[in-house]
């Protein structure tokens, strides 16, 4: 069987991502025809169809799909090769590709700051999502690293904490338990609460401390966003509980609080996974080890708010 070329893989890896032919033929400054032809000759080398059109959309076949896995693996290995390569030189170059949950996004941009002035020569794409979307990314070894504050139960990870996640109950700043002192959670678990979506890292922590003493919260309304839920506590629609990193900017406002309650705040951490038996370009394995240093100097990436 004739062997497909690296321009024929690279023309099929870009129609598979951007799901069109003419705007793969754009990036890669080709014609359509040209596009069209080398995608026929490399159909003709696996001998079977890679794509199928569906009305005006195109999709990957079975087959198509296992090429874009292998070309994904292909791109993988010259990545890291002109990392290496760089790294034999002195240099530290190439690209870190890093996708975080939402509240991971109120630090995760100072981490990426530092570590860029550290090595300027090194290009970073940073990803926010949502718990259920970076577990699919995960699944599909999408990107480098990952960062969220619950590591998954149903992958094959490795996992390693790296930075305290520290989760507090919040309320508008004149709400009636604002001035209590070691608030019960009985008597917490009858204010209307409001709470990110099922699948939440911060729900989970939240809704297992209340069922560890037989309770839940009662549950006004359900948000989609950190923003959304301060903004709804600020409005007066109900208590919630956060990260401290998601407010630290809005502290000096004093237009919410944090209550003391009995049982918080509840401390977790922060982890950077990927998937077990994946392996790390040299620049993830350097931002790892910058990590590690975090947990070492974590206080400067800490909340200014504190129990």
């Amino acid at each position: 069987m004739r062997r497909s070329t690296f321009r024929q893989l690279e023309l099929f890896e870009a129609i598979a991502r951007l799901g069109s032919f003419t705007r793969a033929a754009e990036e890669l400054y080709l014609t359509q025809p040209t596009v069209s032809m080398q995608i026929k000759k490399l159909s003709d080398t696996v001998g079977m169809p890679l794509f199928e059109q569906v009305g005006k959309k195109i999709y990957l076949t079975d087959i198509g799909h296992e090429l874009h896995k292998t070309c994904r693996g292909i791109s993988e290995i010259l990545s890291n090769f002109e990392m290496v390569a760089a790294d034999m030189k002195g240099l530290k170059k190439g690209s870190l590709r890093l996708t975080v949950v939402t509240t991971a996004k109120y630090f995760a941009p100072r981490l990426l700051g530092t570590f860029c002035q550290q090595y300027p020569g090194v290009d970073v794409s940073l990803k926010v999502s949502n718990r259920e979307r970076v577990l699919e990314r995960m699944a599909n070894n999408l990107d480098d690293l990952y960062i969220m504050g619950q590591p998954p139960d149903n992958i094959d990870v490795v996992a390693e904490a790296f930075l305290e996640n520290t989760l507090v109950v919040i309320a508008p700043a004149n709400h009636a338990l604002a001035k209590k002192k070691k608030i019960p959670l009985e008597l917490l678990s009858r204010e209307p609460f409001l709470l990110r979506e099922q699948g939440s890292g911060t729900r989970i922590a939240t809704e297992r401390l209340f069922g560890e003493l037989g309770l839940k919260p009662n549950m006004r309304m359900e948000l989609g966003s950190n923003e959304a839920i301060k903004q709804s506590v600020i409005g007066g629609l109900g208590i919630s509980v956060l990260s401290q990193h998601t407010f630290e900017l809005d502290v000096p406002s004093k237009k919410f609080v944090v209550l003391d309650v009995q049982g918080f705040p509840i401390r977790r951490q922060w982890y950077f996974v990927y998937p077990a038996g994946k392996q790390l370009s040299m620049i993830a394995k350097t931002f790892v080890e910058y990590l590690r240093q975090v947990t070492q100097e974590s206080n400067q990436f800490k909340s200014p708010v504190s129990k």
